[in-house]
């Protein structure tokens, strides 16, 4: 590799990493200047669309954790190339590096992809019971690690786990583009993912990430393959990104059931701006794996245009946990089923043990400053009887159909709303004090 190239990229998985830091201040850290690298080639990978490299990758990620001692980690270098591999772990103090033009495939041979126990949140695979598939690309445990290029791609080939989940002959829960589990301090940034076999980036039991300008694509009728799902993790920042994928484009959730009560991890502490996406589903959605607890979540910024639901809050009884101190503000939305869904009776569950009588509560939620077009019905807000859905806040809020729009449909809720159109539902417009939705 030439030292000017090595140089290159030694500068721009540093300034990738530092212009996130400058935006999302005080979530991670700024990365070091990595005292070492090593390059794919030199681990004997070849980047020609038909080699397997699974070896060369996990050559060179041993290479890195022998070099645990150099000061700064170690950057592994990925050229410009197809390199097609099978399913890969990370390490510490590292960074992956995608030159231009690289691009990392999964190979469509699924016969040996490595089975991985359940995340102990959910009991058993979310799709199936048992383990579940391992993530094309994996870290668990890690600590500074940056996967990060110039717009290099990490293709994940998921039409064949597609057709085994639409023919049922899916045997184990299909496995995620890329995951990190119980880590810490790292950055996702100026990449390209797609078409990832589930969901596309899964941070689950971290803290202090960063996601920051990638670009995040799957076909609208591709199943389950979430842009962005944040799971029990907290200080996270997700920004500047574009999203078109199969269900929802980013989703904070937190654990299934009885499993998620017991783990007993929330998610917290969690903003998200500037984000630009479409697809069948929701634009930002919180659940419906929701046991652990969401709260205090910033979203401002969103573009969405051909949505299945703007802004999407879901659970159901038997589910626990709670969601409280949510904003979402400053929405374009164009095109959309519904405009905003609160509602506590949707997700199934991972078995007949759960608890139908563990409610969930739903507490200040603040949507403001949304204005739509196209769409069919304004919003539903639909409670539990037993956990009404308090200090619900709908401030400038204005939907607009082609032609008469659907008006909202509230029960089991109380707040406020000002200056809402269509008119809101009168459980929140009688609802006697109105403070805390007037800043």
């Amino acid at each position: 590799m030439p030292l000017c190239v090595l140089g290159a990229a030694l500068l721009l998985s540093g300034l990738s990493a530092a212009a996130a830091q400058g935006t999302c201040s005080g979530v991670a850290p700024a990365p070091p200047r990595r005292g070492a690298w090593v390059s794919l080639t030199s681990a004997g990978g070849r980047g020609d669309g038909r080699t397997l490299n699974t070896a060369a990758f996990a050559r060179a990620v041993a290479r890195i954790e022998r070099r645990r001692g150099a000061r700064g980690g170690t950057l592994l270098y990925v050229p410009p190339g197809v390199w097609l591999t099978g399913p890969f772990n990370l390490t510490s103090h590292m960074t992956l590096f995608l030159a231009r033009g690289a691009v990392i495939r999964a190979t469509q041979d699924t016969s040996n992809w490595p089975l991985i126990h359940p995340l102990p949140s959910y009991g058993r695979g979310r799709e199936l019971p048992g383990g579940r598939y391992m993530s094309f690309i994996q870290g668990n445990g890690l600590q500074d690690v940056f996967i990060t290029g110039e717009n290099g791609t990490i293709d994940g080939q998921g039409s064949v786990w597609w057709d085994m989940w639409k023919k049922r002959t899916l045997p184990f829960t299909r496995p995620h583009l890329l995951e990190l589990m119980s880590s810490t301090d790292g950055t996702i940034s100026n990449l390209v993912f797609q078409d990832s076999p589930f969901w596309n980036i899964h941070p689950v039991y971290c803290s202090n990430i960063v996601i920051t300008n990638v670009t995040v694509l799957a076909p609208h009728d591709s199943p389950n393959t979430d842009g962005i799902d944040l799971d029990s993790s907290s200080n996270v920042c997700i920004e500047d990104s574009y999203i078109s994928t199969g269900d929802d484009l980013i989703s904070i959730k937190s654990g299934w059931d009885e499993y998620g009560i017991s783990f007993g991890r929330p998610s917290s502490g969690i903003t998200i701006r500037r984000i630009t996406g479409s697809g069948p589903f929701a634009g930002f959605a919180i659940g419906s794996e929701t046991s652990g607890g969401v709260e205090n979540v910033q979203v401002e910024h969103l573009n969405l245009f051909n949505m299945g639901v703007g802004i999407h809050i879901k659970t159901n009884s038997g589910r626990g946990g709670f969601i409280r101190n949510i904003t979402v503000s400053e929405v374009t939305l164009d095109g959309a089923r519904y405009g905003v869904r609160i509602s506590g009776d949707v997700g199934g569950h991972p078995d007949a043990s759960y608890n139908p009588n563990v409610l969930p509560v739903v507490d200040s939620v603040t949507i403001k400053n949304v204005w739509g077009q196209n769409i069919r019905q304004a919003g539903l807000i639909r409670g539990i009887r037993n956990s009404v859905f308090s200090h619900i806040c709908l401030s400038n809020v204005k939907f607009h159909g082609a032609a008469s729009i659907g008006p909202w449909k509230c029960r089991a809720v109380s707040g406020g709303a000002l200056d809402v159109q269509p008119s809101p539902c009168t459980e929140l417009t009688s609802t006697s004090g109105t403070g805390f939705c007037s800043g």
